[in-house]
């Protein structure tokens, strides 16, 4: 199945893709009025049965997406756990080391925006490189989650683009600088089921840039799987339905590149991943 928030008209509405339409679940679920509400309820198992009692009210082609979830209490980033990704750094000359924990930060949700809608160059910078990566969307909550439960907490998956600002990543030790300007976090289309996915692990990744593939790898990849970055950050945090977990990137990355290859107005970024579908977004100016 696959679930996710959309705009008709000027109102905010979750849902469910059933063929070329949309069965309008705020409308018909008042009870939860956000996605995050429904991954994180006991319907959520029922969800086929759910949906079945309800025909597609709108045109996929009428809405607008948003953000899957578009107002998580976290998004939480992996950094460098794709040993294809942290091979190239290391060519590049940046001194990296594969550590024994997960290095992460977090997004803010203000930062992010829905498949078809634009991600925006600020006018500070113009080293804005693209991010494929798979995210994962927490169903069940929880704090000290062991990875031999962490399958339990996932309510899905999707795509996230952790579009970056490469000279503001670099300010400090810390690279959240970079990672959290306004309307450079594609997160989308939707949410896919895990019945839908198959093995997370062997999920082919592709990034293009104006048609011209700038990524290929697949998820077999990660340095930390999704049940350890599960495991790691529920060691830190309470996590909550509808968290987010971005898991890293693979290589081709434009900044290692001779000469660095950037983003720029005019472009249209597109990441596909294996049994979820296609997120595309084209890349403007700050206004």
């Amino acid at each position: 199945m696959k679930l996710l928030s959309f705009l008709d008209g000027n109102r905010e509405s979750w849902g469910a893709v059933v063929e070329n339409g949309v069965v309008d679940l705020g409308r018909a679920l008042p009870r939860y009025p956000t996605l995050a509400d429904f991954v994180g309820s006991d319907d959520y198992a029922r969800r086929d049965a759910i949906v079945a009692e309800h025909k597609p009210a709108l045109a996929l082609s009428a809405i607008r997406y948003l953000p899957v979830i578009p107002r998580p209490e976290k998004i939480v980033c992996a950094v460098r756990n794709y040993l294809d990704h942290h091979n190239e750094a290391v060519a590049f000359g940046m001194k990296r080391e594969i550590t024994e924990f997960p290095p992460i930060f977090l997004r803010v949700w203000r930062s992010q925006v829905g498949h078809n809608a634009p991600v925006v160059r600020p006018k500070v910078s113009d080293n804005f490189d693209w991010e494929g990566e798979l995210a994962v969307v927490i169903g069940k909550g929880g704090r000290h989650i062991s990875q031999a439960d962490a399958w339990n907490h996932v309510a899905g998956y999707s795509i996230y683009n952790d579009v970056s600002v490469r000279d503001w990543q670099r300010h400090a030790q810390q690279i959240a600088s970079g990672k959290n300007f306004v309307g450079t976090g594609p997160f989308g289309p939707w949410l896919v089921t895990p019945d839908e996915i198959g093995d997370p692990a062997k999920l082919k990744l592709e990034t293009r840039v104006n048609g011209a593939t700038v990524q290929s790898s697949d998820t077999s990849m990660l340095i930390f799987s999704i049940p350890r970055l599960i495991e790691y950050c529920s060691t830190i945090f309470d996590l909550v339905p509808g968290d987010v977990i971005a898991t890293g990137t693979p290589a081709g990355v434009g900044f290692t590149r001779e000469p660095p290859i950037f983003l720029k107005p005019g472009d249209v970024v597109e990441v596909e991943i294996e049994n979820i579908g296609v997120l595309s977004n084209p890349v403007v100016d700050e206004a």
